[in-house]
């Protein structure tokens, strides 16, 4: 099935207060066009591409054929690790936790619940056995700060935890390691970097077989990235910074690379930081809108998100404001959406008069 007549270099000029305003980022999602699921075959997923100007229907593992000589494909390589624990107070009422970066040794940033009633240097069980201790409660965070948790024992993540799926997955999945890339390497992820959730042995073949080099970079994903943006106009919206890593060889490949392919919004994100910085290992809050020039990235494969996140604001901010028709072809062809969904393949716009 092919979908035409969506031009991508079209000059579009749009007033301030229309890319400002979060409404302009919402869109009417169906409960059930939510994958609850990841598909058997990764790359059987479906891949809305718009490219050269014509927008159609095709599938993941088509990727390799759809790029071309000389393009550099950067895929990032972090890993999720078992943040959810499930947890029980002294009193029996029940807690959850979901730790977010390691600061210290043993001591964790974490969303925790429920967050009116825990309080600093309450002890959290499992069982008999205690798996932490509250070093920070919400009630005692300052602005900007997260609650911190300090771990009994770090060998508790792997015995209590759990993968940390979206709230939106409502089952458990029956093999955790479908949240994870095939190339997952370095522990650190609060989430997964969904875009390479698609990639298999296939598509990676078909790299090798058409001479596309594959670069990887590094960027712990926090949950921050994905929450929905709550200020009614997007420039209020603040991010927590996470860390990042770019090796002076994936840097030096990109200075080369004919186009540069993104697989996901945190390897943008990443790319970006490097390009704005100058410094090739750090921390990011890049929080990319409309008007933001990018310096790097050329070509994006990302998943289908949530209304007003600022994921969807980046896509903007990549695409231009047609966004919303490939939202609705996705729509219209029976795509599926968000983590376990499909995916699309799109085309910097350099013609958008923001």
């Amino acid at each position: 099935m092919e979908l035409h007549g969506l031009p991508v270099r079209v000059l579009v000029r749009m007033n301030a207060k229309d890319y400002q305003d979060l409404s302009s980022y919402d869109y009417d999602l169906p409960e059930d066009r939510i994958a609850q699921e990841p598909l058997a075959i990764r790359s059987s997923s479906k891949l809305l591409v718009s490219l050269d100007g014509e927008v159609r229907v095709q599938k993941v593992s088509e990727l390799p054929d759809l790029l071309q000589s000389g393009d550099l494909v950067v895929i990032n390589d972090s890993k999720v690790f078992s943040a959810r624990l499930r947890l029980r107070r002294a009193s029996g009422g029940y807690a959850e936790v979901l730790l977010l970066e390691e600061v210290e040794d043993g001591l964790f940033t974490a969303l925790v619940r429920p967050s009116r009633k825990l309080v600093t240097g309450e002890p959290l069980f499992q069982g008999l056995t205690e798996v932490l201790r509250l070093a920070r409660s919400p009630k005692d965070c300052i602005e900007g700060q997260l609650p911190l948790v300090k771990l009994s024992d770090k060998s508790v993540v792997d015995r209590f935890g759990e993968v940390p799926l979206p709230p939106y997955i409502k089952n458990k999945i029956a093999d955790s390691q479908r949240y994870q890339t095939i190339y997952a390497h370095n522990y650190g992820s609060a989430a997964a970097p969904t875009a390479g959730l698609h990639l298999d042995e296939e598509v990676f073949r078909g790299f090798r077989r058409r001479s596309i080099e594959v670069a990887t970079v590094e960027l712990m994903v926090g949950v921050d990235t994905f929450k929905p943006i709550s200020a009614s106009r997007i420039g209020e919206h603040k991010m927590h910074s996470e860390r990042y890593k770019v090796s002076t060889e994936t840097w030096e490949k990109i200075q080369c690379a004919k186009r540069v392919v993104a697989i996901g919004t945190t390897v943008v994100r990443t790319l970006e930081s490097v390009a704005a910085t100058s410094r090739l290992e750090g921390r990011t809050d890049l929080y990319i809108t409309p008007g933001y020039e990018f310096k790097v990235v050329d070509v994006l494969m990302t998943n289908f998100h949530t209304p007003k996140s600022s994921l969807l604001v980046l896509v903007a901010s990549f695409y231009g404001p047609r966004w919303r028709e490939l939202y609705q072809n996705a729509l219209d062809s029976g795509f599926r959406f968000l983590s376990f969904g499909d995916a699309m393949l799109i085309e910097r716009n350099n013609s958008i008069e923001w």
